[in-house]
């Protein structure tokens, strides 16, 4: 399966223990799966059924019981690795919500969005990678939440396709932006007031998340320091776009890899 296909993954394959890529082939089969079901043309009109029977072969994993071959798959990673099944029902929440809520009505909203679909994936790794503490799970869903946010500002017109918008309703009207806006593209100096804004309170949430990526050690240490810098170098490129995230996709390039690593391997605690 395509990686890049589900992109709220932030676990390079590379980086992995090899003791640890098949409980994270698993997770990851089973979240862009479910994500297929909320977002592929194919699954129209039968999304939630599909969702819901997701969910019943759940939890009869969690039972010991498995037939689908994702679910045969995270079974032996459950009992291996002992996971919890709280992350994976909050995942499914999350893609439950992606099919019935299109706005959200301020960051409040989003952010209780972003605990069911980015936090319980960093939950999981920690998991997998034997940290249980307190501190580092918080640390970890700020980064998480983080990641989504950038994510979310840099798919702006990539999300009005599916006609969502996560920008929240408050914040557009206090800067006097309207969904036909941004349904234009226009790059108006409320829109760029708005991104600043919302690239900021991204930049926060990474910084409330960073100490977690000194706190744990070997190949996780550095995969969450890349991933840091990666989400960074995202608001960086929304940023010298001038916050033009319609005309063309902040993304990362070769270059962008190049300075992320660099700044990954001289990291400063």
């Amino acid at each position: 399966m395509a990686r890049d296909h589900y992109e709220n993954f932030p676990v390079a394959p590379l980086l992995l223990p090899a003791a640890l890529r098949p409980a994270v082939q698993a997770i990851y089969a089973f979240a862009r799966i479910a994500d297929d079901f909320a977002d592929e043309e194919v699954h129209e009109g039968r999304r939630a059924e599909r969702l819901d029977e997701w969910g019943r072969m759940l939890e009869d994993c969690f039972r010991g019981e498995a037939i689908h071959p994702a679910f045969i798959a995270l079974r032996e990673a459950v009992r291996r690795h002992d996971l919890p099944p709280q992350p994976f029902r909050d995942l499914l929440a999350a893609f439950r919500m992606d099919v019935t809520v299109r706005r959200h009505p301020d960051f409040a909203s989003l952010l209780g969005y972003c605990r069911l679909s980015a936090d319980p994936v960093g939950r999981l790794v920690l998991h997998l990678f034997g940290h249980r503490e307190p501190r580092l799970l918080a640390w970890s869903d700020a980064l998480c939440t983080a990641l989504q946010l950038t994510n979310h500002w840099q798919d702006v017109a990539v999300d009005l396709g599916r006609d969502r918008i996560y920008l929240p309703v408050d914040e557009l009207r206090r800067f006097g932006v309207g969904e036909e806006d941004l349904r234009q593209g226009r790059v108006t100096e409320g829109f760029r007031a708005l991104m600043r804004e919302m690239v900021g309170r991204a930049r926060a949430l990474f910084a409330t998340g960073r100490p977690l990526c000194d706190a744990v050690g070997g190949r996780l240490r550095l995969e969450l320091r890349l991933t840091w810098h990666g989400g960074q170098r995202v608001l960086e490129r929304i940023e010298a776009g001038g916050y033009d995230v319609f005309a063309r996709r902040p993304r990362l390039g070769t270059r962008d890899g190049l300075v992320v690593l660099g700044r990954a391997l001289r990291w400063a605690a």
